[in-house]
């Protein structure tokens, strides 16, 4: 749908747009809610690993609640791609469609898709849709994945629910490739209780308003959106950014920097975004889709222009443009492994901040640890196979590291990064309840933001002592080349 209006006076009055407008923010906000209270696990209810949103019939963003920044871009993508492979008239009410093609959504497996039609008097209006986080999809533990078939379950464009009826042969599939299928059935469960919430909400709210007037109040949203970012981008001077970073390596060339090179261009109340300098895929797993390449980059603009505004929707997002050619670390092609999707993505966030600090550096932080600092340990519990995962770092314990310094500010100290934005600094307690593991030592970790007019913040330095054999498994980045 083109949310454009071609006449002067729009149909629908101001107020009832700015009521659909505050509506679809707090349906998404419900949605979130009800996720975090009903999922199993805790890499969704506390880490926030997931994100659930609104969509239009061509699957563009209406409101999206967002547990991770990263994934701005995630669900468009796969709602878009499911109606190019099932068409219109092929999706029906009660049909809930489900996939986990980590080139499609731009991430790894974990990452399942569910997507609920929304049809109000026989017309589709809408999408709702839920991405989230299982810690096993199955493929192997530990070590460095090389392609994406090692990495665990694949779900093509699947319809798990066919006009209301579940697809039980297809959901005993997936429960028998993972290793917790109580959890995972749990979180299953979980998310499709979130999508069918705003299915609720938003029918109740197109029979109050009728089809027309909810298209033509999402048309007003996108255009003021889009005022409001083309106003922001006039305010950066013209001209050609350039900025290079460079990642440690991928695993298996130990020692050969990846580099992340990006290209700004700012003409008038648009920006281009090049990402044909960033390295080619990897052999390792920090490969990822293009939807990944073209997030890192709506990120950014989405900071620099209207960090602010709600919803987050598609209308903002029009006066960026991302050149990125196939085959790069940000836009890799099958067989590339994905498991560490999440690593590079942060670091084009920070470098295109870096190439436009002397445009507009009241508007851009210096780089922040930009890593998720994994650290697993996995093992059984008893003799039955019965598994356990403890996770430290970001991702597990939500623990953070220092952010860069603003201007005229100190960085934020022991806070995620940027990719997992609302990941709460889990207690230890949740940690030592759920896993064979005790926390012996949380702490800031003292003079580590380095000195300054305005330092970066301070890290965070941790113990963990776990209380059965296990195997360990490490994945920390940016040691060699900082930030």
């Amino acid at each position: 749908m083109n949310y454009s209006l071609t006449t002067t006076e729009p149909r629908v009055d101001a107020f009832t747009s700015e009521v659909i407008r505050s509506a679809v923010v707090a349906i998404t906000a419900e949605m979130k809610t009800n996720l975090q209270r009903t999922a199993y696990n805790q890499i969704i209810y506390e880490a926030e690993d997931f994100t659930v949103g609104l969509f239009d019939a061509e699957g563009n963003t209406i409101s999206i609640g967002l547990g991770l920044p990263m994934f701005i871009r995630g669900l468009s993508d796969a709602i878009k791609a499911k109606l190019e492979f099932w068409g219109k008239e092929n999706i029906e009410p009660g049909d809930i469609l489900l996939t986990n093609d980590g080139y499609v959504m731009g991430s790894h497996l974990n990452h399942m898709i569910f997507t609920v039609p929304v049809f109000n008097d026989g017309e589709l209006v809408a999408f709702s849709s839920s991405m989230a986080h299982w810690p096993d999809v199955g493929g192997v533990l530990g070590g460095i994945t090389r392609d994406i078939y090692s990495e665990g379950i694949q779900l093509p464009f699947v319809k798990i629910y066919k006009a209301g009826r579940q697809d039980p042969e297809l959901t005993s599939i997936i429960r028998a490739n993972v290793r917790l299928p109580e959890r995972a059935m749990g979180d299953f469960r979980a998310q499709i209780a979130s999508i069918r919430t705003g299915e609720r909400r938003l029918l109740q709210l197109l029979k109050r308003y009728g089809n027309r007037a909810f298209k033509e109040s999402l048309a007003l949203v996108f255009e003021q959106s889009e005022r409001l970012a083309r106003a922001a981008v006039r305010e950066i001077p013209d001209g050609v950014y350039e900025a290079e970073s460079f990642m440690d390596d991928d695993g298996v060339n130990v020692g050969k920097h990846i580099p992340v090179k990006v290209r700004v261009e700012v003409r008038g109340d648009e920006m281009t975004v090049d990402l044909s300098g960033v390295a080619p895929q990897v052999a390792g797993f920090f490969n990822s889709g293009p939807t990944t390449g073209r997030s890192a980059v709506q990120v950014a603009f989405k900071c620099l222009t209207t960090p602010l505004l709600l919803p987050i929707n598609d209308g903002a997002l029009r006066p960026v443009k991302v050149v990125l050619p196939p085959g790069r670390v940000v836009s890799a092609t099958k067989p590339a492994s994905m498991r560490a999707w999440m690593t590079v993505p942060m670091t084009v966030v920070d470098t295109i901040f870096k190439a436009l600090a002397t445009a507009c550096p009241e508007r851009v932080i210096a780089g922040h640890h930009c890593d998720l600092s994994s650290a697993h340990a996995y093992g059984f519990i008893d003799a039955s196979g019965r598994i356990f995962l403890a996770r430290s770092g970001n991702v597990g314990s939500g623990h953070g590291g220092g952010w860069g310094a603003k201007l005229g500010e100190d960085g934020m100290p022991a806070t995620i990064c940027i990719n997992d934005g609302d990941t709460h600094n889990r207690p230890v307690e949740a940690l030592e309840a759920k896993s064979p593991a005790v926390v012996v030592r949380r702490e800031l970790w003292q003079d580590s933001g380095g000195s300054g007019k305005w330092r970066g913040g301070l890290g965070v330095r941790s113990e963990i002592r776990v209380l059965m054999p296990a195997m360990y498994q490490s994945r920390i980045e940016r040691t060699q080349c900082a930030p």
